[in-house]
């Protein structure tokens, strides 16, 4: 079932991308609707999963998190001493319980899996490869990028301006 969203979401949805801490009555005021409407639309969007959740985005570099780290990973789809077939999805599912790894994706091409890792150092990276990750079940290899330096990082959805769109419910 689609679900429509009118300029008003939109603009809610906008809004508390830029700022979730935004009062309903802040918000309110900003699109030009009562308090009461603005519940209503957010409170429609949470229960159809449109908002997914409200969270703070904290600055890791002042958290002992600040190297971060994406890794290319291999699935060998049989484990090679009992020849039991290994799911990509269940290898992706044993990274993601680190709690080292923020993003854990399923892709196409020459690998499998890419990661996202935030630590302290370059070392600890090496560490959680060496010792945590590659010690996984099912996983063939490993490559590992070091991030440099971020020019831009966002939680943000492009939202289409001014016009109604359709989303699909989750059944």
């Amino acid at each position: 079932m689609a679900v429509k969203l009118d300029e008003k979401d939109i603009a809610i949805l906008g809004l508390i991308q830029e700022n979730s801490k935004l009062t309903a009555k802040q918000i309110a005021k900003k699109i030009g609707a009562p308090i009461t409407t603005v519940f209503a639309k957010t409170k429609r969007m949470e229960e159809l999963g449109v908002i997914k959740e409200h969270r703070a985005i904290l600055a890791p570099e002042k958290l002992e998190s600040g190297t971060a780290a994406f890794i290319l990973a291999s699935v060998s789809y049989r484990a090679k001493a009992d020849d039991v077939p290994i799911s990509q999805r269940t290898v992706a599912e044993e990274i993601a319980k680190f709690p080292e790894v923020q993003e854990v994706h399923i892709i196409t091409g020459d690998w499998d899996l890419l990661v996202k890792l935030r630590a302290e150092s370059v070392d600890a990276i090496g560490k959680f490869v060496v010792d945590k990750l590659r010690l996984i079940k099912g996983l063939e290899k490993t490559l590992t990028c070091m991030v440099f330096e971020t020019v831009k990082e966002t939680t943000k959805i492009n939202l289409p301006p001014k016009k109604l769109i359709d989303t699909k419910e989750k059944a």
